[in-house]
């Protein structure tokens, strides 16, 4: 029953995969081709979200479940951003471009502002020394809260240059271990999905 859909991405996973490699220009000309193919299937993929986003909270509105009413905003402003962007256009001067500037961005901008004050109360709860590893973290964010900023360079000149130096070597070394370890969970889980070992995208687990 699953064969076809297992055999097409493995044949297309490991087409992609080959071509990467292969630096001939009618390889890499056949690459960028696929991937264009890859932007189309994306926008299906669009569509198919809006539809699904919309039979999930369409079944809340219907059900008066907890928060029904948040579920109600969504669709109005599913239909009334697909509306204007389609009839008027993205543009930044159409009503949809005015309505983003207008709704969206400051509604961004006050979650990223609220961020802070979450990342504040972690801060206070995980800084605190029970430990040799808590108590390496909170010298190293005193000595970076202290640094950063000009009052730091009065109490020691130190200061700039010791920041500067967690920024450059500790934290870009454990950055760049997260990303390897990023990239290798990237790897190993597009392989599963190549070779059918994971098929959660088919709705089963087995």
């Amino acid at each position: 029953m699953y064969l076809g859909p297992i055999l097409l991405t493995f044949v297309v996973g490991a087409t992609l995969i080959a071509l990467y490699f292969i630096p001939h220009h009618q390889a890499q000309e056949i690459n960028s081709e696929l991937l264009l193919w890859a932007t189309i299937v994306y926008a299906f993929a669009l569509i198919l979200g809006s539809v699904s986003l919309w039979s999930v909270h369409a079944q809340r509105i219907r059900q008066r479940i907890s928060g029904w009413p948040f579920s109600l905003v969504t669709l109005f402003a599913l239909l009334g951003t697909t509306f204007m962007g389609v009839a008027w256009g993205i543009g930044e001067e159409s009503p949809l471009g005015r309505f983003y500037s207008m709704v969206n961005s400051p509604l961004a901008s006050t979650m990223f502002a609220l961020l802070a004050f979450f990342i504040a109360s972690a801060a206070f709860r995980a800084f605190r020394a029970r430990n040799v590893e808590a108590t390496l973290l909170l010298v190293t964010a005193i000595v970076m809260m202290i640094g950063r900023v000009s009052v730091g360079e009065f109490i020691w000149r130190g200061f700039p240059g010791l920041t500067e130096w967690l920024l450059d070597v500790p934290n870009l070394a454990a950055k760049r271990a997260i990303a390897i370890g990023v990239g290798l969970g990237a790897v190993s889980t597009a392989l599963k999905i190549i070779l059918g070992i994971e098929r959660g995208y088919l709705g089963r687990t087995r």
